[in-house]
């Protein structure tokens, strides 16, 4: 079984404009809502290819019954622990870029904790937990560490800050920083020269593989036994949002079904195109569509 943990999930209000102006009435020709948060976005790509995740975390509010509704509507399951505060509500901005507004967060009170943690016991040894995005503002920072201390599971870990090292020791099953990240976490610059260097830290630090995405030149893998590179693949980019997280979720995905390391890594690669060229998570056809495209060769050792 798959989890995935959203403690802070939101609704997605996504706004597309011709143009914006600041210090003035902005109208929208489109606007559409989506359930949001990372571990949602795992959730709708799992589901797509055919897994059953389950969601955890905290809603609340009429946001949080919209976000319920719609994991229902969508067909994923989730086992949220309902708090008295709202959830959140983002706004995407859409026009010749992209901006964001992102709400900090519900306060969440001790009870409403103590019942998430019982919620976490009905994982077992053979589950994987896929944790990643914001933490809510009235939660420790640290809140990540309890959970990993608080039940063994195998699971994914995705942090942007200098913090990710600080779960490193519990072996992650997969982490996957871009080249910016990677300079914040060991502060020094990432070129072609270092890179393999500072990719193998991460799992000298206790990582089992790596996705390091390269942006316009496209990504590499490492594991013990491997290190690949692949190049992105043309399209247009329609959809941003989502696109890393469809990584994670491919490559999770993957490795549960029992395919190779170089296999998963291929499917992630997929997962993440597909959804980057589509309005929101991609289709399973869509996919296996990309997939075909997909060419990664060693990068040596």
């Amino acid at each position: 079984m798959i989890y995935t943990l959203t403690l802070n999930p939101s609704i997605d209000y996504i706004m597309k404009l011709d143009q914006f102006k600041d210090g003035a009435t902005n109208r929208s020709y489109e606007d559409k809502k989506y359930p949001g948060g990372k571990g949602i976005m795992f959730s709708k790509l799992l589901k797509n290819l055919g897994e059953d995740p389950i969601n955890l975390g905290f809603v609340g509010g009429f946001t949080g019954d919209y976000i319920v509704k719609s994991l229902e509507n969508f067909g994923v399951k989730e086992d949220f622990t309902k708090i008295e505060g709202q959830s959140r509500i983002n706004v995407k901005l859409k026009y010749d870029t992209e901006t964001e507004i992102n709400a900090g967060g519900p306060d969440i009170k001790d009870d409403e904790i103590n019942d998430f943690f019982k919620k976490l016991q009905k994982i077992n040894d053979n589950d994987t937990l896929i944790i990643s995005g914001a933490i809510p503002k009235s939660l420790s920072k640290d809140f990540y560490k309890r959970v990993l201390d608080t039940k063994k599971m195998e699971f994914t870990v995705d942090i942007a800050e200098e913090e990710l090292l600080d779960y490193l020791p519990y072996n992650p099953l997969l982490v996957k920083p871009n080249i910016d990240e990677l300079e914040a976490i060991f502060h020094t610059k990432i070129d072609d020269r270092n890179i393999l260097e500072y990719a193998k830290k991460l799992q000298t630090l206790g990582a089992q593989n790596v996705i390091i995405s390269l942006g316009k030149d496209g990504s590499m893998f490492l594991s013990d036994e491997l290190i690949l590179k692949a190049n992105t693949i043309e399209g247009k980019l329609i959809n941003s949002v989502g696109a890393g997280d469809s990584m994670v979720a491919g490559f999770v995905y993957g490795i549960k079904k029992g395919l190779s390391k170089t296999d998963a890594y291929k499917l992630a690669i997929a997962c993440g195109t597909a959804t980057a060229f589509s309005e929101d998570i991609a289709s399973k056809e869509y996919v296996y569509e990309i997939l075909e495209k997909v060419e990664v060769k060693d990068y040596g050792n």
